[in-house]
């Protein structure tokens, strides 16, 4: 008996020494934090990671760690969430992504998304030593014949492969059937008349009422591509709940009383993409390819385009259209901005759900565009800490993925970016990175 009490007693202290070694595989110590949530900065906080997740938020802990950092005078928030992402080299673009501190991507498709294409990305977010983000994404276009974007945007568009060309309501239902068996977030279902002149035909109503129905009966969702507020109104005419875009939509809260009661009905989320509006004008302002190439991570060849006659012509034609839109001879940043910020935020203030998103391409850059997209909205007037929710909790939303991702929270997979300067003084301050984690590992950035 005494010897069978020995052996309990020995076995419970060896049990209990060994859950005090190196308790968390990481540990960040009296940090700031501010979680994602919405809820104001703490103080403070101790945050303890083990296999990836956080298990331990609290202001001290008695448990040891294999790796400590000292969050002292620094600022910890979740890892950014870029809702609209395109790339045809993700190899050379996952980096720039978790070198910015965004750790979780939705790629809306492209002209290069085939079904391997997606699957080497989603290999590539999948693991930790490379950096890369996780990536969510949706089905190829589903569009028409001569409609965007495959006669506005030049690319490897192949019927079948990076895009459906939808022909007859007939063929819907095999089509989302067959897509729906891929590890899609949903389908892209590209409304608009395209982005500029030459406009192209939209698509018509019974076509986009019978993909949503049929991405119902298959257990997905539609994201619809839309530019102004007529798409708007089609989409949720066949009750749609996900935008890829809020750019071109434009409410008067007055008189768009029926399009607004849907909204409030259906509420559905939005992907903000404003950076789209101030990639068209980068050509005319060389100070910002001049803090871009300050930044030391993008090649020559991505700013080069500034100095190109067509996209100076484009982003000239873009000032003549904001000029006649708004009425305003001398057009700021501000002016493009500032009254979508305050459509959004009317809606956000009344539970509709908005995700941040930039819409990757030209002068719309990876990981640092998404920073430029918070920009925008503090310069339109929101609050930091809501934009910081825009670009973590509120996307996982959009994906389904919250209770996982978006926050730092218990339970949740240590997503998180240290900074050195308090982003709620200036939403700027989440460019001064200190430390970029993904699932509780410190992430290699890019070297100068």
């Amino acid at each position: 008996m005494k010897y069978a009490l020995s052996s309990i007693l020995l076995s419970c202290l060896f049990a209990c020494n060994s859950a005090k070694q190196d308790s968390f595989d990481l540990e960040i110590s009296n940090v700031n934090l501010i979680d994602g949530t919405g809820r104001p900065l703490q103080t403070n906080v101790s945050i303890g990671i083990r296999d990836a997740k956080i298990v331990a938020i609290d202001s001290v802990f008695t448990e040891s760690a294999k790796n400590m950092i000292d969050g002292t005078g620094k600022f910890l928030i979740p890892g950014l969430f870029d809702g609209h992402v395109h790339t045809g080299n993700f190899e050379k673009d996952f980096p720039r992504f978790i070198h910015y501190g965004v750790t979780s991507i939705f790629i809306t498709g492209g002209s290069s998304c085939t079904n391997e294409y997606y699957r080497a990305m989603r290999k590539q977010g999948n693991q930790d030593s490379i950096p890369a983000p996780i990536v969510f994404h949706t089905s190829q276009h589903f569009t028409m014949e001569g409609r965007h974007p495959v006669k506005t945007y030049k690319g490897s568009w192949v019927d079948g492969k990076t895009v459906f060309l939808i022909k007859d309501t007939l063929q819907i239902e095999g089509l989302v059937k067959e897509v729906s068996q891929y590890p899609i977030t949903g389908i892209k279902l590209t409304i608009e008349d395209g982005p500029h002149p030459p406009w192209v035909e939209r698509m018509p109503q019974k076509f986009i009422n019978k993909i949503q129905k049929e991405a119902t009966k298959n257990g997905t969702r539609v994201f619809a591509h839309v530019s102004d507020n007529i798409e708007l109104g089609m989409a949720l005419d066949a009750g749609i709940q996900n935008f890829a875009h809020w750019t071109g939509i434009d409410l008067d809260f007055q008189k768009d009383t029926l399009l607004l009661g849907k909204i409030y009905e259906l509420k559905p989320s939005f992907i903000t993409t404003l950076m789209i509006d101030k990639g068209f004008l980068y050509p005319l302002f060389p100070q910002w390819v001049e803090a871009v190439r300050q930044e030391k991570v993008f090649d020559e060849d991505d700013l080069s385009k500034a100095n190109e006659p067509d996209y100076i012509a484009r982003s000239e034609d873009n000032i003549a259209f904001w000029k006649d839109y708004l009425q305003k001879e001398d057009i700021t940043l501000s002016d493009v901005v500032t009254f979508q910020v305050e459509d959004i935020k009317a809606l956000y203030e009344n539970g509709i759900n908005f995700a941040l998103g930039t819409d990757t391409g030209p002068f719309v850059l990876p990981g640092y565009s998404l920073h430029e997209e918070m920009q925008l909205f503090e310069l339109g007037g929101m609050n930091p800490l809501n934009i910081i929710k825009m670009g973590s909790l509120n996307a996982a939303k959009m994906m389904k993925a919250q209770d996982s991702l978006g926050s730092i929270e218990n339970g949740k997979i240590a997503n998180m970016i240290l900074l050195d300067m308090n982003p709620l003084e200036t939403i700027r301050n989440t460019l001064a990175i200190n430390t970029v984690i993904k699932r509780g590992k410190i992430q290699k950035r890019i070297e100068e």
